[in-house]
């Protein structure tokens, strides 16, 4: 067995949080490895202060890191399921996606104001634009701004009063310990989660054999069929650039549930739809269910989006 193991990793607080576990993890599983970290700087970490729907561009908190993999520079690349693009590189896939943390979005006010009481033009921090449509289809007297940075850059920034509140991932905020800082986490049926959230992905090369069977412990059952089915959703919607799409999987019974939504980014147009079937139908299902948001139009919201972002190149362009 080889006596090894490099993780490629951004640099933000979070990304090491989720790189250091998988490190412990690997270390427990195979005394005696040695499993270093190894930090790269991605193209999203390096333009701050330019919402992600202007960049546009292919997999920016990705791209730097597959690119160290197929030079043989590390072995496996430790991701925010979100964050990672539909498509892969020749040569790597997905070997893992790990237990779900919290799926949901949190909110993060000043003073502890809920939800429901934040004052008429509120101004709230985000970078997504998939919060936004759906945060403004409820209360459209909000004041959207843009939120970039680390998590605790966007804490200080809410505490320094420049937002009345702000939405970031709870299982983030949950893996760095700051979850008493949430103010109320956001039901899905108010704001659904984007393709992936709250679960890691380990990403690595699809002929190295050993290593495959080395992190497949790592594989969650449930959480890889949920996924399996948002992201399968996300590809057949062309999801690219940072888009309003949305989708949720959850194990009921037995079977797979998806609720996917497609909405403008003014928030007066949200196309929602949900099913249900086997969990082996996973990819399936998430085709299906978008060629029911497709038919009610969502191609036509999802054009209009594109049309203005620019150098959209087919992928996702991922939120924080």
């Amino acid at each position: 067995m080889r006596k090894e193991i490099r993780i490629g990793t951004r640099a933000s607080a979070l990304a090491l949080w989720q790189a250091e576990w998988v490190k412990s993890e690997l270390e427990k599983k195979y005394p005696g490895m040695t499993v270093t970290l190894t930090k790269i700087k991605t193209t999203g970490d390096k333009i701050l202060d330019v919402p992600l729907a202007k960049v546009g561009g292919k997999g920016l908190f990705v791209k730097e890191i597959e690119e160290a993999m197929l030079r043989n520079e590390i072995d496996i690349a430790v991701h925010s399921m979100k964050d990672v693009p539909t498509f892969f590189p020749d040569g790597l896939h997905l070997g893992a996606i790990t237990k779900r943390e919290d799926a949901r979005d949190a909110l993060l006010s000043r003073n502890g104001v809920k939800f429901a009481d934040l004052p008429k033009g509120a101004k709230i921090g985000t970078s997504s634009l998939r919060r936004q449509a759906q945060l403004m289809n409820v209360r459209p007297d909000f004041q959207i701004e843009q939120l970039r940075g680390n998590v605790d850059t966007r804490l200080r920034k809410l505490k320094e009063g420049q937002y009345d509140a702000i939405i970031l991932a709870a299982a983030g905020v949950n893996r760095l310990g700051l979850a008493g800082n949430v103010t109320e986490y956001i039901d899905t049926a108010v704001s659904l989660p984007a393709i992936g959230q709250g679960a890691l992905g380990i990403e690595c090369r699809v002929d190295d054999r050993e290593l495959n069977d080395l992190i497949a412990f790592f594989n969650h059952a449930d959480s890889r069929v949920c996924v399996t089915g948002e992201r399968a959703l996300l590809r057949r919607l062309e999801g690219g650039c940072q888009v309003p799409i949305a989708c949720y999987g959850q194990i009921r019974n037995g079977k797979l549930h998806l609720a996917g939504l497609v909405g403008s980014v003014d928030g007066k147009q949200i196309l929602k739809e949900e099913l249900e079937g086997p969990q082996a139908d996973a990819e399936r299902l998430g085709v299906t269910l978008a060629e029911s948001l497709l038919k009610r139009g969502a191609d036509v919201i999802l054009r209009e989006v594109y049309g203005k972002s620019p150098d959209y190149s087919g992928d996702k362009l991922l939120e924080n």
